[in-house]
């Protein structure tokens, strides 16, 4: 591979050492040749280092006196993180991530609509009804300002909980999501807004039942959605697990 060079070199070592790792190439349990791998991608050992810092911190790799620099079994990777989610996504695993988020989602986001409906204020509203302004404004503007719109809105009603662990949830619903809307928009797609719309009203209405059932409905399409665009490029058994 060619050596890195210009802005966002940093990052871009992470992301290919990371792709590597996830993907197999770099086995689990396997100790890395820092110094071949440095060769390799024509970057310095410092640069290699600060890069491997940072796939610590997200359970890829570990470093042990006498053992060296090795690749971490699976059990230990931060599944959660925005960038292991991606690069499970390049390496092939886009069902499975997909599955997860809507299993994750099916247990989270009702139960936040519910909450959000009992605890909302106006500041609250306002914000959903700004963000559902926004996604009305980004139908047929593209994958990026639809996925960001849909993202606002997801933020805002978690937000709109007042509980902070579960606005942070954001962290884990952000990658996944983006990955399915960008997946999603390439197809003729439902219009989104009448189904956040009616979230937004249960919540409005201070109806918990009502808000988590609509939120459920939303995720049902939504996995609908992700499943239709997937269905032609798996196979039988990767498809039944998305269902």
């Amino acid at each position: 591979m060619s050596g890195y060079s210009g802005r966002g070199v940093h990052g871009q070592l992470v992301a290919e050492l990371g792709a590597r790792i996830v993907s197999g190439e770099l086995g689990r349990s396997d100790v890395i040749d820092l110094a071949a791998l440095g060769r390799d991608l024509d970057v310095s050992m410092t640069a290699l280092r600060e890069a491997m810092k940072v796939l610590a911190a997200k359970g890829l790799v570990e470093a042990r006196q006498k053992r060296g620099t090795y690749v971490r079994d699976r059990e230990h990777w931060n599944l959660l993180d925005s960038d292991v989610i991606r690069w499970r996504s390049q390496a092939g695993d886009t069902v499975a991530v997909l599955r997860d988020l809507a299993e994750v989602r099916a247990v989270v986001e009702p139960a936040a609509a519910s909450m959000a409906a009992l605890r909302r204020d106006d500041r609250d509203l306002a914000e959903l009804d700004a963000a559902l302004a926004g996604m009305a404004d980004a139908v047929g503007a593209g994958a990026a300002a639809e996925v960001a719109a849909d993202l606002r809105w997801h933020r805002a009603m978690l937000r709109a909980t007042h509980n902070e662990m579960l606005a942070r949830m954001d962290v884990l619903i952000e990658p996944a999501l983006s990955l399915r809307d960008a997946l999603v928009h390439e197809t003729a797609a439902d219009d989104p807004v009448p189904s956040h719309a009616a979230v937004v009203e249960a919540v409005r209405g201070q109806d918990p039942e009502a808000a988590a059932a609509a939120m459920t409905s939303l995720l049902d399409k939504a996995a609908q959605d992700a499943a239709s665009v997937l269905g032609g490029r798996h196979t039988e058994e990767e498809e039944a697990v998305t269902e």
